[in-house]
């Protein structure tokens, strides 16, 4: 420590050796810090030049970073000691700022990688690295870190690629998770006078125009960590997405600052149909993810979005959703040789997936073409297409059942399940999950390590220290269908999020297809009965009509519980101990759902017939009061008829006793009033009895329908009629008895 201040040539030697000496020994490290090394390495720095100095510049640097490594104590110290100033200042541009040497751009990474090491604030494992990293974030903003690094990696047009990246790392990383930063950086406008226009317009226009793809990406993390949970950022991106009349020659977008960033990004979404132009698109659509994702306010207000055809004579106005599906298609039909552009297919679906999350408004609007259903499963099932295409195409498929609230008919989840069923079956569908979880994007996504890149060492060659573009032609060679960038687009929340919808899709699907499509088991019109048809044949039609749809139903729940056990049971043969769980909870489910619904329709059945029982048995009961009522009548009837016998009969021999001992002449005719009688009292008990039988006629006619109906449901008639007959005359017994007693 104590050589650093010595003479040139022994001050580089001590400092190579502390470089060496700190790299892991976290002794050593206390004990250099504990020495004053922080002052030392920065009078060094300012010494030589800062970034404009030479490898001594880097050394130092390399120094620092290895004490601050994983060590959020050493960083608290710089912090509340001499502060951030000196590390901020490396990145002033001094002098001709157009010219970046090789070195100075290696000492300007270094400067960026060690501002970044503060920026994420110490090791995983720390307790106090939350704290410690939200402090060194706030006090980067109030040094105006930010001002520097949009300076250096937006403002400045000779940075080289590398130094432009490695700064919009540092920016995503300085606004993520922190709203106060978030908002500074939404309030920063760039340049002067008529060219200002605000940074994040500014930052989108690099997007769209730049010629490197690792300049996209990390210019692209930036909006990403700023829309990351922050609806309010969201909302105000959004706010701006308003189309502009199509132009007549295509304008450059560097010719019009005063666009706002939604017109800007919507010109990006769609400025033509050639092999560049969607290119364009695809990074505009990249952008609109992030503005769209987790926020169900702007993806209703971007489904709103209706878009002119850049040729008005040539087609007509459609929304925004359907637009983008079409350039999909047309970058699907272009048979690029340029492997470097394989990804644009995939940045698309990524949007479109992002977009129909928890929005049954998008997948309405994505489903009123029949053209795009019929697309998206030929995309599915398209051989040539990547791993990763098939299996976002697949999750896409799944969200227009899972997200589908439509009961319109060849629109509704049902429909969308039963085309996929006939182009591929739901076996094959589902294996694109399988392909697309096992590819290198996907598996590669969760295990990727924070850094983009090897850090910055003395003894990386200065070729080596460049960070250029991945050799994208010599990765694929290697087996890899699908761009190597997307690892980095891909991000794991991403990729969580295809995961937890793959199961959801699972299981919507095997639930959607193990139960009837609609709740009402038959039509009314057929349960009623037709007009001149009687009793029997009503009852018999009826009753076949019922086994016929009881035979169709239970045919149509084997054949869905047996299909439902083959797609969650599909391509489980290679999957880990918890895919073979799932797959047994999943078939556990159809089988207890199937059981669940055979015992409730026995359970109706019993419900129905214990109904018709009671209801027998309380006509019986009725028809057999009306019969004892009925017996009752004739009995008094003959009590009558009897008496009126007897009257007559005494009337008779009255008449002949008074013949006998006087005059007839003067008697009226007792044998005409005896006849009159008779006749009157024969016609009053015919009346009465053919009154009786009207009513007998009618109870025996309902008699014979309550026969039938007991006979169909397997009563036996005869020995009910016994048992009601032995009752009777049991009760008729009892009443003699007590006549006998009286």
């Amino acid at each position: 420590m104590d050589m650093l201040m010595d003479r040139e040539v022994i001050r580089n030697e001590a400092l190579l050796l502390l470089t060496h000496l700190t790299r892991e020994a976290e002794e050593i490290q206390k004990i250099v810090v504990f020495e004053g090394a922080f002052e030392k390495i920065f009078s060094i720095i300012k010494e030589e030049g800062g970034s404009d100095g030479d490898v001594v510049v880097q050394d130092c640097l390399e120094l620092l970073k290895n004490l601050l490594r994983n060590s959020s104590s050493n960083q608290i110290l710089l912090r509340e000691t001499m502060g951030f100033e000196p590390i901020i200042s490396v990145l002033k541009l001094r002098g001709i700022t157009y010219k970046f040497t090789q070195q100075k751009t290696v000492n300007l990474l270094c400067a960026l990688e060690t501002i970044n090491m503060l920026i994420m604030g110490g090791a995983v494992t720390d307790p106090g690295k939350e704290s410690n990293k939200l402090a060194n974030r706030t006090v980067f903003v109030q040094k105006k870190l930010l001002d520097h690094l949009l300076m250096l990696g937006v403002e400045s047009q000779w940075s080289p690629v590398a130094v432009r990246c490695m700064t919009f790392k540092c920016i995503g990383d300085l606004v993520d998770g922190h709203p106060k930063n978030r908002d500074i950086l939404a309030s920063k406008v760039l340049g002067e006078d008529r060219q200002a226009e605000p940074a994040l317009n500014s930052i989108l226009r690099i997007i769209l125009q730049t010629s490197s793809i690792q300049e996209f990406v990390a210019a692209d993390y930036v909006f990403k960590t700023f829309c990351e949970k922050n609806r309010e950022g969201q909302a105000m991106l959004a706010s701006t997405l308003i189309p502009q009349p199509h132009p007549t020659t295509r304008d450059p977008l560097e010719d019009d600052v005063n666009m706002s960033f939604g017109s800007m990004l919507l010109r990006g979404i769609f400025p033509g149909e050639t092999d560049g132009d969607l290119e364009t698109c695809c990074r505009a659509a990249s952008i609109l993810s992030h503005v769209l994702k987790d926020n169900i306010q702007c993806k209703e207000k971007a489904l709103k979005i209706v878009l002119e055809s850049p040729v008005p004579s040539m087609g007509t106005p459609e929304p925004l959703f359907q637009r983008i599906v079409r350039y999909l298609a047309v970058a699907s039909s272009m048979k690029s040789q340029d492997k470097s552009k394989s990804y644009i297919q995939q940045i698309i679906l990524k949007l479109l997936v992002t977009w129909t999350v928890d929005c049954p408004a998008a997948v309405q609007c994505f489903l009123d073409s029949r053209h795009h259903l019929t697309y998206l499963l030929d995309l599915v099932s398209n051989p040539a297409a990547t791993v990763c295409i098939r299996g976002l195409a697949s999750i896409l498929l799944g969200e227009c059942v899972i997200y589908n609230k439509s009961s319109e008919n060849g629109k509704d989840a049902f429909a969308v399940v039963d085309a996929v069923s006939q182009k591929m079956g739901l076996t094959s569908y589902f294996s694109k999950f399988e392909e697309m979880q096992s590819s290198l994007i996907f598996s590669s996504s969760s295990e990727r390590p924070r850094e983009d890149h090897e850090p910055l060492t003395r003894t990386a060659t200065p070729s080596e220290a460049e960070i250029e573009d991945v050799d994208v032609a010599g990765a694929m060679d290697k087996g890899n269908e699908d761009h190597p960038m997307l690892i980095s687009l891909f991000d794991p929340s991403f990729t969580g999020l295809v995961k937890s919808l793959e199961g959801s899709i699972r299981e919507r699907i095997v639930d959607v297809y193990s139960r009837p499509k609609s709740e009402v088991a038959v039509v009314p019109a057929d349960l009623e009965q037709r007009s001149g048809e009687n009793e029997k044949d009503y009852i018999n039609r009826v009753k076949a009509f019922i086994e016929k749809q009881c035979s169709e139903i239970q045919n149509l729940l084997a054949r869905n519980a047996a299909l439902a056990e083959d797609v969650a049971s599909s391509g489980r043969n290679e999957q880990s101990q918890g895919s073979e769980q799932r797959a047994s909870t999943v078939m556990e489910k159809v089988h207890i759902d199937s059981i669940k619904r055979e015992l409730q329709e026995t359970s109706q059945r019993l419900e129905t017939i214990k109904s018709e029982k009671a209801k027998m048995e309380s006509e019986a009961s009725e028809y057999k009061n009306v019969a004892a009522k009925l017996e009752s009548d004739l009995k008094g009837l003959s009590d009558a008829y009897n008496n009126l016998e007897q009257a007559n009969y005494h009337l008779e021999k009255e008449v002949r006793s008074l013949k006998g001992g006087e005059d007839p002449m003067e008697y009226p005719d007792v044998e005409a009033i005896k006849e009159e009688v008779r006749k009157e009292a024969q016609k009053e008990s015919e009346d009465e009895l053919n009154d009786l039988l009207v009513c007998l006629g009618q109870e025996e006619s309902k008699v014979e329908k309550l026969t039938a109906k007991l006979v169909e449901l397997g009563v036996d008639v005869d020995k009910l009629l016994e048992d009601i007959g032995d009752e009777l005359q049991a009760q008729g017994e009892c009443e003699d008895d007590d006549d006998d007693d009286h």
